[in-house]
């Protein structure tokens, strides 16, 4: 038991190369930034809804009555501010922790006028852990201004492998909610068969957009427990993308697929995830962005020849 608990403890605090982090900082943040400012009109618009539909929830359940309009306005435009200095990594040690908890704020407070979503979850916690760690050594203003390089370090490690934590957490728990309140007969399919169905028909009668795919597959019966099965694979046997690199990876993939999946016969999209970004901690960024600046290279050589 101890040397299994050491072993996991190593794993954690396996080295990392600051740019991994900083790049998963840029990407994250990026995502975070632009998904408040497509929302702004939105966002904003809570400041003006009615006081008996507030009911808050997480943090904002800390208010008794709702915020003024300019409060709102002033808070969601922060966001974006800092979203934009947390992104380039400008005095994040100030900008990294601030953005982060008024993220969490600015979402939750739009939760709490009747409809609770979560689909914006996993980015807030992503953000979070980004958010406190020292993520702006490396590709950032900061770096930049300091001039100094910095070696791989347990340090930008584990907030990596913390993301990883988190982000395969998330699907376990859906995974068990799933089997908790389905049962078994979720893995038979017909649970499956006639949410989507019924999302499918909801949507079409409420005139809003739906999935037509969704609708013509559900005559197959035969295809739906395999797709149950597929999808609690995905999401209870999360947990073993922890084990192995080349495995995390692999089920990023998978998570993703799934997320395709949903889209196209639920006509559902959680956009942080099928921007990939969501997953981008499984991966070795630092290769991925050593390969664009060679082929950048190369071009302006190519060019200049």
């Amino acid at each position: 038991m101890k040397l299994s608990s050491r072993r996991r403890s190593m794993r954690l605090l396996r080295p990392a190369p600051p740019l991994r982090l900083g790049l998963l900082r840029a990407l994250v943040g990026t995502f975070a930034t632009i998904y408040l400012l497509a929302r702004l009109p939105h966002l904003i618009s809570f400041g003006d809804f009615p006081a008996e539909r507030f009911a808050p929830v997480g943090p904002v359940g800390l208010l008794d009555q709702p915020l003024a309009a300019g409060a709102v306005t002033t808070l969601v435009l922060a966001a974006v501010a800092l979203g934009a200095a947390f992104t380039t990594g400008w005095r994040y040690r100030i900008s990294g922790p601030a953005f982060a908890l008024l993220f969490l704020w600015v979402t939750t407070y739009r939760n709490s006028w009747g409809t609770v979503l979560h689909t914006e979850n996993l980015l807030a916690l992503q953000v979070l852990v980004i958010g406190f760690v020292r993520a702006a050594d490396a590709f950032s203003l900061d770096a930049r201004r300091v001039g100094e390089e910095r070696s791989e370090s347990w340090r930008y490690g584990w907030p990596i492998r913390l993301v990883t934590v988190v982000t395969v957490l998330t699907y376990f728990v859906a995974g068990w909610a799933k089997i908790r309140f389905g049962g078994a007969e979720w893995l038979f399919g017909d649970t499956l068969r006639n949410q989507i169905a019924h999302d499918n028909l909801r949507k079409l009668l409420l005139g809003d957009f739906y999935s037509p795919f969704g609708g013509w597959l559900t005559q197959f019966g035969w295809l739906f427990p395999p797709m149950a099965i597929g999808s609690a694979i995905i999401e209870l046997g999360a947990p073993l993308a922890l084990t192995n690199g080349r495995l995390g990876r692999w089920w990023a993939r998978a998570a993703w697929s799934f997320h395709v999946a949903i889209m196209a016969v639920m006509a559902i999209v959680f956009a942080y995830q099928i921007s990939f970004v969501a997953f981008a901690a499984f991966f070795r960024l630092e290769v991925g962005w050593e390969r664009v600046r060679g082929w950048r290279l190369w071009r302006q050589r190519a060019t200049a020849t």
